[in-house]
């Protein structure tokens, strides 16, 4: 395929701003998919991403589309009422056959790195905006994040056809953010399928055509990869330079390992066998390479007569994080290594490492980009690999400096130094952004003060709204800020952040015992002005959650060295004497007498069984 005729181009939005549903309209209108096989979200094949409606895997899938010599494209011609402009943007583009492959990406904050890959992969992108929303903070987040990677920006407004759309006002708002004329802000409606036709010829006209190398040899970067138990990883590779069939042999320029190529094809968007993949396209390698560790994002995947250097590659992504993961039963320890093991390939952006805990055995500590990725990834082991888990409480990581002047970091709440041991503590902060109308800024300053953020900046924004830029501990993030902010804002405030450095912290453990015995799950460190409130907040919430043994038994929070919020469980009432009928009344009083010592004998030495869905709605701060 001539690079001339290849436009590679991703969808960038906000959260919910109906990326999907443009990618449904996009694959229909260019025949990719016959309209009778058409269902909502195609391109979401995760079971999660369907039931949460939102998009959590980058996914990639080719397109075809023809322009005729009249200047209008060929599905154009056949459709009655084309509006003039898409004749118009067609005739600017050289008549032929055009290859289109579109990266649909995530939207939520937690899942930018996969945004990041799919960038370097592609020359343009959509950045789509809701009419009825306006430009978001995560707008902002994705659209600087193209700008720097150096793509074209192609402006877009979705969801014109809503009643509650202000589609000019919108168009004001993007094109005075991109500094364009507004008549270059396209509009579309992917439920109906309004202006979708003439936005193809316009990608087509404004995407500039694939960058590809001079160099003869093969040479691709990988940008994600799957696995498959038949055929080993299947790498996701744009091509850079030359081509590959079928049986050539490759390599791995970072991992330096050479492998043979089994297949390759093309997502359409299912996987599909091709003769051979050439410069600018995208498409995936089938390698048969099994072992973990050999295939990774950002390796370059050419000939091996290639010689020049690996191709950039993307940045390692940093966790901000943690949370511990360990199998109900330890006899599942091998199954869960394997499943985090076959996640990862999936999923580069979560990391883990085992680790042991005196109450829970052998687990794994884990590394996500934020709470949704880790509740998605605890989430698919339960559901892909059937396994039981119980999840501590995450955090973040701290650096501690010790009265005996050692320095470390700190990645477990458990593991968090006792108070009289420390003499400072560093955490992470994040600049944020929220974008909220004014009539919120009452109560959302006040959520903000709660939580410890300290405003810099507040400016107007487009119509009628304010972004409010602040500093902000990591750890308050994760203290439900989240909903919140949703909750007091009615759902019109949006939220991104970075984290941009770290600051003293004020912190301190606090430790949950359940009948005298400290359970690490729900150990936290939490802010030191907060700790009686968080104390008391965490045992009545596991005292309503915990069922009743047939013993009485405490649940208590302790720091400071001291106990700090204490319930009492009260014991199965169940009198065995109540069964008898009949006989010498010292009979019911000897076996009464003989239930009690049982009682008292358990409270002594029983244990409290502490069911898995306690652990899970511990973890989930909103619930």
């Amino acid at each position: 395929m001539n690079p001339a005729h290849i436009r590679n181009f991703s969808i960038i939005a906000h959260i919910d701003h109906g990326k999907s549903t443009l990618a449904d309209r996009l694959l229909e209108i260019t025949g990719t998919i016959e309209k009778r096989k058409m269902q909502a979200q195609v391109l979401d094949s995760m079971e999660l991403e369907r039931e949460r409606g939102i998009t959590i895997k980058m996914q990639p899938v080719r397109m075809k589309w023809r322009i005729a010599n009249g200047g209008d494209s060929a599905r154009g011609q056949q459709a009655k009422g084309t509006d003039s402009k898409a004749a118009t943007s067609a005739a600017q583009s050289t008549p032929g056959d055009y290859i289109l492959n579109m990266i649909d990406t995530p939207g939520h904050i937690d899942f930018s790195y996969e945004v990041s890959r799919a960038l370097k992969a592609v020359e343009g992108s959509i950045l789509l905006v809701d009419a009825t929303q306006g430009v978001q903070a995560q707008t902002l987040t994705t659209l600087n994040m193209a700008r720097d990677t150096g793509l074209v920006i192609v402006p877009v407004v979705s969801k014109i056809d809503s009643p509650l759309a202000r589609t000019d006002e919108v168009i004001l708002e993007v094109s005075q953010l991109l500094g364009c004329p507004p008549e270059d802000v396209l509009k579309v409606s992917g439920k109906t399928g309004e202006g979708v036709e003439h936005l193809v010829n316009e990608l087509i006209r404004r995407i500039p055509p694939a960058n590809t190398s001079t160099e003869k040899n093969f040479s691709s970067l990988v940008f994600d990869f799957q696995y498959s138990n038949h055929t080993g990883v299947i790498v996701y590779v744009r091509v850079m330079s030359g081509s590959v069939k079928k049986h050539d042999k490759l390599r791995f320029k970072v991992a330096d390992r050479e492998f043979e190529a089994i297949d390759v094809g093309i997502f359409a968007p299912e996987e599909t066998p091709k003769d051979s993949l050439s410069a600018g396209e995208i498409g995936y390698i089938v390698t048969g390479v099994k072992e973990p560790g050999i295939a990774s994002v950002g390796d370059t995947v050419a000939s091996t007569k290639d010689m020049t250097p690996p191709l950039e590659g993307y940045q390692t992504p940093r966790p901000v994080v943690w949370a511990s993961v360990y199998p109900e039963s330890q006899d599942d320890l091998a199954l869960l290594r394997q499943a985090l093991g076959r996640l990862r390939l999936s999923d580069s952006s979560f990391t883990y490492e085992e680790e042991s805990s005196g109450t829970l055995g052998r687990g794994y500590r884990c590394g996500f980009l934020g709470m949704l990725h880790l509740e998605i990834i605890t989430e698919r082991l339960r559901r892909e690999f059937n396994l039981e888990l119980v999840v501590t409480m995450p955090t973040i990581t701290y650096v501690v400096k010790l009265k005996n002047g050692k320095e470390i970091t700190v990645y477990s709440p458990a593991l968090f130094p006792d108070d009289n041991d420390i003499v400072e503590v560093f955490e992470p902060i994040v600049t944020m952004k929220i974008i909220t109308p004014p009539a919120y800024m009452g109560g959302l300053m006040k959520s903000i003060f709660d939580h410890e953020g300290n405003v810099t900046s507040v400016d107007n924004f487009g119509d009628n709204r304010s972004m409010l830029t602040m500093d902000m501990p990591l750890r308050e993030l994760m203290r439900n800020f989240f909903d919140e902010i949703k909750s007091i804002s009615s759902g019109y405030a949006s939220i991104s952040y970075d984290i941009t450095g770290s600051r003293l912290a004020d912190v301190v453990r606090m430790d949950v015992l359940i009948a005298d015995e400290p359970v690490a799950a729900f150990t936290k460190v939490v802010s030191r002005r907060r700790v009686e409130e968080d104390a008391e907040q965490s045992v009545e919430k596991l005292h309503k959650l915990l069922p009743r043994e047939l013993f009485t038994f405490k649940v208590q929070a302790k720091a400071h060295g001291r106990i700090i919020s204490s319930r009492t469980v009260s014991g199965v009432k169940k009198d065995a004497a109540g069964t008898l009928s009949g006989g010498d009344i010292t009979r019911k009083m000897k076996l009464r007498e003989k239930q009690k010592e049982g009682r008292k004998r358990l409270k002594e030495h029983g244990t409290v069984t502490i069911p898995q869905d306690v652990f899970v709605k511990m973890m989930r701060s909103g619930e």
